[in-house]
């Protein structure tokens, strides 16, 4: 892009002081002002003309334009120019993750308030690690918090006036994603599995070792489906466990966990070496590669007879509880010691956004941490039991969400989530050149080019053949996923789910995710109709 010459550009304490408080002159307001306009109001309609989907410009290409790694002394741009060139060069080769074309993760359009929202959030500046640095603002979060858990657990009015507000309790906690509201759970979970006793000063303050010294074990593991999240091997790394001693569970075929593996592997557990204590059992609520949802309830009762800690990972699915239809999916959620949402997912929030919510209202006493300068003894600081320390208000983001869209807004987005991507399975079934591998329970599904005369051999395949034909199809599909997306028409992920919980049944699927509202059936319609237009036209040679 021409830039014109900046050599009047320096830094000094007066333009310093004018680009810090104003825009630094009438073409910079002008330019703001005209592109701010075009976003606030017309969101949609300015990534649409402005950004990408997929497009074809290779990694390689684009990382050759950015090679400058010096910091000039003096300022290299103005304002407008500085807008322009993200309009015109960043923004082409970003991804439009609000097409209704793009329908491959869990990143989606947002409301158009949702910019205003985040914009007077950063206007604000309020740092909700302490009161002194948010005052009403954390008050706020507090009674937004109370709002979900409530959601959640259900508790009495008597309850929630009891802990709305309650300088000594705490209801959730918002942190920045799903990975640190899972973290923050098994970590609130070890320190109470190894709290303090005689001759222990509990396992915060004198670590895993001593804590195993002190409860007679040799290690703690924690038991989730095979389809969970990797963030809680991440959060047992973390936390001294070990991510070995996640354990995954095989799962049946309907993508749940399999309770009766589950009870052998507790059964099993308890009578091998070494000796094994489990922290905790975790349920999904909304699988990241096929949406599904575990038996909470049963899982909730295992958990219960071992004394394990049961957290459910509603990162993705929480927010079906604003459904009147479809909430039942998730019974037993209320059952949880502690429960993950992310905002930034269905609560349509900008990035990023995680809520851990607690059972117990003392259950973060555990973690709770205090400093002389910040969340001194005594206080009232949010920040005194997250991990998080300074952070931004998007509880107050929440807050006005909930009242912009109410529980029935919400509502008509996850019911047209879960409602399309049913129907988006039934036209897969209907179409002869798909086949559906995990129909869609919540709005998340997956499918494969499979042509019928390769599903009869597979049918009719021993082991070996099998798995050549489905290396076949992998090929195909793998190589169908990334033509689709380089031709930034429309834009579908890929994952490899396990056959028979076997590792060397890995199969090839592409993967939707439905929940921008404007994506409809018709749309999903022209994404099968251009893959099987590129499975006939470049690819069908490699199935034959």
């Amino acid at each position: 892009m021409f830039v014109k010459d900046q050599s009047d550009l320096v830094a000094d304490w007066d333009r310093l002081f004018r680009v810090f408080i104003r825009p630094e002159g009438q073409v910079s307001r002008a330019t703001l002002i005209k592109y701010m306009d075009r976003i606030l109001y017309g969101l949609n309609d300015f990534l649409k003309t402005n950004v990408g989907i997929t497009e074809a410009v290779s990694l390689k290409e684009l990382s050759k334009n950015f090679t400058d790694t010096l910091i000039h002394d003096n300022p290299e741009k103005k304002l407008a120019d500085v807008i322009t060139c993200l309009i015109d060069n960043i923004a082409p080769h970003a991804v439009n993750v609000s097409s209704p074309y793009f329908v491959g993760h869990m990143t989606s359009a947002i409301p158009f308030f949702m910019v205003h929202l985040k914009t007077i959030v950063a206007a604000l500046n309020q740092n909700l690690v302490k009161l002194e640095t948010s005052k009403v603002v954390s008050i706020v979060e507090k009674q937004v918090i109370a709002k979900i858990h409530r959601m959640i657990y259900k508790h009495s009015d008597a309850f929630y006036q009891e802990h709305v507000q309650n300088t000594d309790t705490t209801l959730g906690v918002f942190v920045e994603g799903g990975t640190t509201a899972n973290l923050t759970a098994l970590w609130a979970a070890r320190n109470a599995k190894f709290h303090p006793k005689a001759g222990f000063a509990g396992i915060e303050s004198d670590g895993l070792a001593a804590a195993y010294r002190a409860y007679d074990i040799d290690r703690c593991v924690i038991l989730v489906s095979r389809l969970g999240h990797y963030s809680l091997r991440k959060s047992a790394g973390v936390l001294g466990i070990g991510n070995q001693n996640v354990i995954p569970i095989k799962t049946a075929p309907d993508n749940r966990v399999d309770i009766n593996v589950l009870k052998q592997t507790i059964t099993r557990l308890k009578q091998e070496s070494p000796r094994t204590c489990i922290l905790a059992i975790v349920g999904i609520a909304g699988a990241t590669e096929t949406g599904t949802v575990d038996p909470l309830e049963t899982l909730a009762e295992i958990a219960q007879a071992e004394n394990a800690h049961f957290h459910v990972d509603a990162a993705w699915g929480g927010p079906t509880l604003f459904s009147k239809k479809y909430r039942y999916l998730l019974n037993g959620i209320s059952l949880a010691d502690s429960v993950t949402i992310d905002g930034h997912k269905q609560f349509y929030m900008p990035m990023s956004c995680g809520m851990l919510y607690l059972k117990d209202p003392t259950a973060l006493d555990v973690i709770a941490y205090h400093s002389n300068y910040v969340n001194r003894m005594g206080s009232v600081d949010l920040g005194i039991k997250t991990l998080s320390g300074s952070r931004e208000a998007n509880s107050l983001i929440l807050d006005c969400a909930l009242k912009i869209m109410g529980a029935k807004g919400y509502a008509l987005l996850i019911d047209h989530g879960i409602e399309t991507a049913a129907a988006f399975a039934r036209e897969i079934r209907r179409r002869d050149l798909f086949e559906l591998m995990t129909p869609p329970v919540l709005n998340i599904l997956t499918y494969r080019i499979c042509p019928p005369d390769i599903r009869k051999k597979l049918a009719s395949a021993d082991d070996a053949e099998r798995r050549k034909i489905n290396e076949r199809l992998n090929t195909v599909n793998r190589r169908l996923q990334q033509i689709q997306r380089e031709a930034g028409h429309s834009f579908v992920s890929r994952t490899t789910l396990l056959q028979n919980n076997c590792s060397e049944d890995g199969i090839v699927v592409l993967r939707s995710v439905i929940m921008n509202p404007m994506t409809t059936i018709g749309i999903l319609n022209e994404v099968l109709d251009e893959q099987e237009e590129i499975f006939c036209s470049q690819l069908k040679d490699l199935v034959e």
